[in-house]
């Protein structure tokens, strides 16, 4: 398997690509980048825009793998190719590493918080013990990966937010979040039971 250290030596020795144009990505024939336009009232620095970027053709199509300390995801669209995303992740006492599948899909996700995370911070989240459908306001957002290993539910999801602003830090309880239509353009992409490896 694909190391973190080879996936961005991979990327930085072929070169970030900005968001290409449509001719130019017609010509390459790689996945064309999400829509790279503002989003209003977001404040994320610029290199947490998706871009398309070259990587190491070894890294298999459909994947997924998460640079924690860099906040950043990619899905490998084909050989060769990225779709780069900006992301947040989980404190540092809380940061999820290993390999898992997305063993499930959700629109607009109902969220019920772990007990750990009632634990850690009832003030906050007692009140959600018996969950919260899924919809504009909730914590997950508009769409949901949920990251299974041997079959299980490992809690950690890859999903939009209603903090958008918090992409690129580590501020979350695991989970890996990113900007609503972000997230809405890599849950087209990915199939059920593509691999996931965050590092």
């Amino acid at each position: 398997m694909p190391d973190r250290r080879a996936l961005v030596t991979g990327a930085l020795a072929a070169g970030m690509l900005a968001a290409l144009p449509p001719a130019a990505r017609a010509a390459t024939g790689q996945a064309p980048a999400a829509p790279a336009q503002p989003v209003p009232g977001l404040t994320i620095a610029p290199e947490f825009y998706p871009i398309v970027m070259r990587v190491k053709r070894s890294f298999v199509p459909g994947s997924i793998h998460v640079l924690s300390s860099q906040h950043f995801l990619y899905f490998i669209a084909k050989p060769g190719w990225a779709v780069r995303y900006g992301v947040a992740v989980g404190k540092a006492e809380l940061v999820y590493r290993g390999q898992a599948v997305v063993g499930r899909k959700v629109e607009w996700p109902s969220w019920k918080p772990t007990p750990e995370m009632i634990e850690r911070n009832p003030a906050a989240y007692a009140k959600y013990a018996e969950g919260m459908p899924g919809g504009p306001n909730n914590p997950l957002g508009a769409r949901a990966l949920y990251l299974f290993q041997n079959g299980h539910d490992t809690a950690i999801r890859i999903h939009g937010t209603t903090e958008p602003n918090s992409i690129g830090r580590s501020v979350s309880n695991g989970c890996i979040r990113m900007v609503n239509s972000h997230v809405v353009d890599l849950y087209d992409r990915v199939a059920l039971g593509a691999p996931v490896m965050v590092y």
